[in-house]
């Protein structure tokens, strides 16, 4: 499988363990559109390392800044 790059591809399962949830929650994001997702010839879904690296970059940056009033 080439994606256009060398980027790397993780599982469901790698997901979830930086994300800190449960496998089957990665997968109902990617099916709402909040993650975008690859599928191997086999049916499995694959997600880009650098798109996981930025979402997660984006969630942690907004868990710690300061309220704006």
């Amino acid at each position: 499988m080439h994606t256009g790059s060398s980027e790397r591809l993780l599982t469901p399962g790698e997901v979830a363990t930086l994300f800190r949830v449960d496998p089957k929650t990665v997968t109902r994001w990617a099916s709402a559109g909040r993650i975008g997702s690859i599928r191997t010839p086999g049916g499995h879904r694959r997600f880009r390392e650098s798109e996981v690296k930025n979402l997660l970059a984006d969630l942690t940056s907004e868990a710690t800044a300061p309220p704006s009033h």
